[in-house]
């Protein structure tokens, strides 16, 4: 079941910043980060939130992981050579001109990097941002750690992403709640609580 879109934002996007097999085999506990991505690709499919994928020069490092893709087909997928998506500029066209998206969630990896550099570029754009903190990672959880801190600094919101879906569903009569409890329990091993 699919929430109605009117009961969200227009203007948010989920960002899921290059999940491929190999950058997912180099992080530091990079399957739970895959699954944490999987969940908040699902969460925000069921919210009605649009979720789009960017791959690291893909010709080489390969495509999205398989298990993202398959829960949403239809996404676009946009290929990059640059560390932030919206140095890329026909991403950052698709985000700004095309779709006019004012708030941007992120998950994926590595938060030094690509995930960093593409939050501080979408403030530098105006854009709300919110890094879904569960659901990034990196080589090296140290540099993590200093990124996110530094991001809050700079004005991004860095939370776990059950609490941004739940506050997104406000309260227990949103239709797509019942499915999202049952989420949250597919996935309550994944959260390291």
């Amino acid at each position: 079941m699919t929430a109605p879109r009117d009961s969200i934002p227009d203007d948010t996007l989920l960002l899921c910043v290059d999940m491929q097999p190999k950058f997912v085999a180099a992080v530091n506990d990079g399957i739970r980060i895959r699954r944490r991505c999987e969940f908040a690709v699902a969460a925000a499919l069921g919210l009605g939130i649009p979720v789009a994928f960017t791959e690291q020069v893909p010709h080489k490092l390969g495509p999205t992981a398989p298990e993202l893709l398959d829960l949403a087909p239809r996404a676009p997928v946009w290929p990059k050579n640059t560390f932030s998506a919206f140095a890329d500029e026909g991403i950052r066209d698709a985000l700004l001109r095309q779709r006019d998206v004012q708030h941007i969630l992120i998950c994926g990896i590595e938060t030094p990097i690509c995930v960093y550099q593409t939050a501080t570029a979408a403030m530098a754009d105006d854009l709300e941002v919110t890094v879904l903190s569960d659901a990034v990672g990196a080589r090296r959880t140290d540099d993590a750690a200093v990124c996110l801190d530094a991001l809050i600094r700079a004005g991004a919101h860095v939370l776990p992403s059950e609490t941004v879906f739940y506050a997104l569903l406000r309260d227990v009569s949103h239709p797509f709640f019942r499915n999202y409890t049952q989420l949250v329990k597919q996935h309550s091993e994944l959260s390291g609580v």
